[in-house]
């Protein structure tokens, strides 16, 4: 046996730690992120969902210290894009830009065959609100919402409108307004289209008599004139179109339940260090110029959120639009 002397007591044991703490770690130990993350986008590419996603993953990346790609699974009203996040790992590299069509309004209105319900997912945060406006052609006869509400009565089932899912915001928003004007659901027909560009474009080409689409989707377009609106669901009027009238100026304040946002959700059990990690990259962002103004782009207002914040304004959302939907008796065709 070989033996050692004038070393101290305990001192392997201590050259031992010090030679185990300088090996490296698994990755699961690293410092979130240590790889790219992706941000599942569950509708098609160009629509208010996409435009969010991607002005976000350009200001995140940069902060992050990793590529953040942005992925399209559209189908299903976005059902598709959603499960696939929730089934996904939990490890904060697959993540959700949903909106609430697919977070809110789809389990809503589809409770038995939507996969999930907005508690489903772990909460990071709110992005922006997208105002609803609606709309006609600027050649249409119809130049104020009474006299699309008299052409409506007068014409049960000639006019039509269009709109991008059933559970969307462009749908919901034209059947609350029949049901607070008394009317019944077949009063007007219900075009669908792929995403909010094809929806205004439909009104643009006037292959519909009008909708009631996200003001992100047609920005540009009011802008120059090319589409009149009628009125706009936020409470008070828009600062980039003050000549456009609020519903509840109207008379019409129930409307003002309709209005569309973004938020960035992911899988349920999401590791904590992630979610905090995105919640101070989205407080961060939150003050990015270049983020600010690629909202101004799409017509989307910041509103970013906390994760509890957002919980509870998703949740209190999830509730007033479950009571709207069984008291209008709005039902997805």
């Amino acid at each position: 046996m070989i033996r050692l002397t004038g070393i101290p007591p305990g001192a392997f044991a201590r050259a031992a730690i010090c030679m185990l703490a300088t090996i490296p770690g698994p990755a699961s130990a690293q410092t979130y992120p240590a790889k790219p993350v992706q941000l599942i986008v569950p509708f098609s590419a160009g629509g208010d969902a996409d435009m969010a996603a991607r002005n976000l993953s350009a200001a995140a990346q940069d902060v992050l210290g990793q590529p953040v790609v942005v992925v399209n699974k559209a189908g299903a009203n976005g059902a598709i894009g959603s499960t696939a996040v929730k089934n996904a790992a939990p490890d904060g590299y697959t993540l959700l830009v949903g909106r609430i069509g697919s977070q809110v309004l789809l389990p809503a209105l589809q409770p038995k065959t939507t996969p999930y319900t907005s508690k489903d997912f772990t909460f990071i945060g709110l992005l922006e609100l997208n105002p609803v406006v609606c709309i006609v052609h600027p050649d249409s006869p119809y130049k104020t919402l009474g006299d699309l509400t008299q052409a409506l009565k007068a014409n049960p089932g000639k006019l039509n409108y269009s709109h991008s899912g059933p559970a969307t915001v462009q749908n919901l928003a034209p059947q609350l307004l029949l049901s607070n004007l008394g009317l019944k659901p077949e009063t007007v027909v219900s075009v669908p289209y792929k995403g909010g560009n094809e929806v205004a474009l439909a009104v643009l080409s006037k292959d519909v008599d009008f909708a009631c689409n996200n003001l992100s989707s047609m920005t540009g377009i009011l802008a120059s004139g090319k589409l009149r609106a009628l009125l706009t669901t936020t409470p008070e009027r828009l600062a980039q179109f003050p000549d456009i009238p609020t519903a509840r100026e109207l008379g019409l304040p129930q409307l003002e339940a309709v209005i569309g946002w973004s938020g960035l959700f992911g899988p349920p059990g999401m590791s904590p260090a992630a979610v905090d990690k995105w919640a101070s990259v989205l407080q961060q962002i939150a003050q990015d110029p270049k983020w600010v103004a690629g909202n101004a782009n799409f017509g989307g207002i910041p509103h970013v959120l906390s994760p509890a914040e957002t919980e509870k304004y998703v949740s209190q959302g999830a509730t007033i639009y479950a009571d709207l939907v069984a008291k209008a008796g709005l039902q997805v065709n």
